[in-house]
């Protein structure tokens, strides 16, 4: 099995890796500051995630409380927006930030905004691909069969067009977010400041995602092709 030995495309999982890594440093770098930053209103985030909703016709979200640290979400599926333990019932700049972001995910389910339902509808789709592309990939590169690492390679690249479709995604939940959040007068001048921060953060460990996710598929290009020149 060649391919596995003096492989120069590690450079490019290590590429991957230290982007996320970066990432994720900024992220509870800037989450770390604007949690102890109190918001002017001191209203909770689940409050204003309820209001921001309200104020924008949308009121057949629900606001429930989730185990963990970091992990908010919104599902379209049963319109439930879900807020972390620290961020639930924190009235800070950066808790007021994480959920208007997720309330910006439900306008986008409200208003049928297209990448956010494309996205919906590649989920199964990746999750299927994302489990068989490898095992085939490798099956493929060790009984030499170029067609079924060709169909890995496929299956992979599908989730590396949702990784992308996901950028513009997030960066518009966070758009709304801040428009909402200022036109409903939550936060003032400073605070805004402080939401784009931890959003701008945010949104980075998604850049960060889909150029691991690109740099992965150029890999593992790359490996298929030198395995054919071999072969």
């Amino acid at each position: 099995m060649p391919f596995f030995y003096n492989d120069p495309t590690y450079l490019l999982v290590l590429a991957a890796l230290g982007l996320s890594l970066i990432a994720q440093g900024l992220v509870k770098s800037a989450y770390k500051k604007y949690e102890k930053v109190p918001t002017r209103r001191g209203m909770p985030a689940s409050r204003v995630a309820m209001e921001l909703l309200a104020q924008n016709g949308n009121n057949i979200v629900s606001v429930q409380q989730t185990p963990g640290s970091l992990t908010d979400h919104y599902d379209p599926r049963n319109e439930t927006l879900s807020l972390s333990q620290g961020v639930y019932n924190s009235s800070s700049v950066a808790a007021i930030g994480i959920a208007a972001h997720e309330a910006g995910h439900a306008m986008q389910k409200k208003d049928g905004y297209a990448p956010m339902a494309l996205r919906g509808f590649l989920v199964p789709v990746v999750n299927i691909g994302s489990q068989l592309s490898f095992p085939m990939i490798l099956l493929g590169l060790i009984l030499s069969i170029e067609p079924l690492v060709t169909v890995g390679i496929v299956l992979f690249s599908l989730a590396v067009a949702f990784s992308l479709l996901t950028l513009p995604v997030e960066l518009n939940a966070s758009s709304r977010a801040v428009s909402m959040l200022t036109a409903g007068g939550f936060i003032d001048a400073q605070e805004k400041a402080g939401v784009k921060a931890v959003l701008r953060a945010a949104a980075f460990t998604y850049v960060a995602a889909a150029l691991g996710a690109v740099l992965q598929l150029v890999r593992l290009i790359l490996i298929s092709q030198n395995n054919r020149r071999r072969n």
